[in-house]
């Protein structure tokens, strides 16, 4: 039998069961590592975030409207036209909500950079594992007497080490802005 053949073209299924496992066991730690602060920030933004927040808010004004435009609610009237005690709630509602959203928005931030450090974690070991397997094959090609393929211009480039210095720096040099 062949390598080729040997080696599955996907992975098996509990295979994949165990990577989606582990995601989910990481997820659920960094939310049980939150405060009781972001906690509560998160279910507010949360709830500022959802259907029921804007039927209750539309149900509210139409209510205070209701109230206080109304003849047959005249005496009761408590914030007459043009409305400065609903203006005010309004506004301080908004800058409440908006520190809650930026709260949430940041810590989400900040689990990205968790999740881009994690990732840029396993692509550089996945790098250094190619790049030893492009040795040994390059070696094995050799000793079966493939020097063709061993000596292959492209197989002898990427079985050498990658500086990831080297990398970073070429792409800031690259991007507009850089040096």
């Amino acid at each position: 039998m062949r390598i080729a053949e040997s080696i599955q073209p996907h992975m098996s299924q509990s295979h994949i069961q165990e990577q989606i496992e582990l995601i989910a066991k990481h997820e659920e730690e960094f939310l049980a590592r939150r405060t009781m602060s972001e906690r509560w920030g998160d279910a507010v933004a949360g709830f500022a975030g959802s259907l029921k927040f804007v039927c209750a808010h539309v149900l509210f004004f139409g209510l205070w409207l209701l109230l206080n435009t109304t003849p047959a609610f005249a005496k009761h009237r408590f914030d007459p036209p043009p409305f400065a005690l609903l203006a005010t709630i309004i506004t301080l509602e908004a800058i409440l909500l908006a520190s809650f959203i930026l709260m949430r928005q940041s810590r989400m931030g900040r689990r990205a950079e968790e999740r881009d450090h994690l990732m840029l974690h396993v692509l550089l070991l996945t790098e250094k594992e190619i790049t030893a397997l492009l040795k040994i094959n390059r070696q094995m090609a050799k000793e079966t007497g493939l020097d063709s393929v061993a000596n292959n211009p492209t197989v002898r480039e990427l079985s050498k080490d990658t500086s990831v210095e080297d990398i970073a720096q070429t792409i800031t040099d690259s991007l507009p802005g850089g040096e």
